[in-house]
């Protein structure tokens, strides 16, 4: 266990293994308890037993409700990305997403969906209080490189030599984990690259977990796709046009949208975003 995440420390604490089968803990969780001295044979001190997980007792999580059983709301926490590239301000500002959004990256190729995607994991990576693991599947080998330079370590990746089974059961392994980070209390962000491989039910299912938890975490679940699966919080449509013109940010207004953006950018927000996606249809 780290004490000073993300770096190691000589005061960094042993967890057994055992304790994290019984608790069922995956990264990103903090854990409190008492811990040992290390001894003559150990590099580290050792965690005693886990009292509480990500601030409540550990016998609380480990008998709580499970996870699609929890009450979810509408995203009302605006994901900020403070970011000054205009593609993700124009993401941020005219297709908001919050924290338990349920969204697609969407557009024909080469729209810029890989591209918009990366540069959002790299906004949402800065934030502390976020657990952001990123999935590709079906990803051109070549981008798993480009994905490297740009200082953004999938945590699971799969070309497209991968079959459509392994890609969804992929994607679906990482959701879980963070599934189990949002039922305790925490908030947890999957980025995918991408859905367009996978099939339409099994890609549903995959988006499906996010949700904004009642007095509680959030699962957010961004993903790339040719076009929208259904059920989305929130579409992302780029248009292939104005990015291979340069002229950005090739975000298409008429084919976005946000459920409900006033809770996540007020109604002032809301209405901007109606106005130009109105001027957008008249142009």
């Amino acid at each position: 266990m780290r004490i000073s995440p993300p770096d190691p420390s000589d005061d960094d604490v042993y967890i057994s293994a055992a304790q994290v089968r019984r608790c069922e803990l995956v990264t990103g969780d903090r854990v409190a308890g008492p811990v040992r001295a290390p001894r003559r044979s150990e590099r580290y001190p050792s965690l005693v037993r886990v009292d509480t997980i990500n601030g409540r007792s550990a016998d609380e999580v480990a008998e709580g409700t499970p996870f699609d059983e929890l009450p979810a709301a509408f995203p009302n926490e605006r994901l900020a990305l403070g970011s000054d590239d205009a593609t993700l301000k124009a993401i941020e500002w005219l297709t908001p997403i919050g924290r338990g959004s349920r969204a697609t990256i969407v557009g024909g190729a080469r729209a810029g969906k890989t591209e918009a995607l990366r540069r959002l994991a790299g906004a949402l990576s800065a934030q502390e209080d976020l657990e952001v693991s990123v999935v590709l599947a079906g990803v051109r080998p070549e981008e798993v490189s480009v994905w490297r330079e740009a200082g953004v370590e999938a945590a699971t990746t799969l070309t497209l030599a991968a079959s459509p089974d392994a890609q969804a059961q992929a994607i679906e392994r990482a959701v879980d984990t963070a599934k189990r980070v949002a039922a305790r209390g925490g908030n947890a962000v999957v980025l995918v690259d991408t859905l367009s491989y996978v099939d339409a039910r099994a890609a549903r299912r995959i988006l499906a977990p996010a949700r904004n938890i009642v007095d509680g975490g959030s699962l957010t679940i961004v993903a790339t796709a040719d076009l929208p699966l259904g059920g989305e919080t929130t579409v992302i449509a780029l248009d292939a046009t104005l990015t291979s013109t340069g002229r950005l940010p090739a975000l298409d207004l008429v084919g976005s949208g946000a459920l409900r953006p006033e809770l996540l950018v007020g109604e002032a927000g809301a209405d901007a975003i109606a106005q130009a996606r109105a001027a957008a249809l008249s142009g």
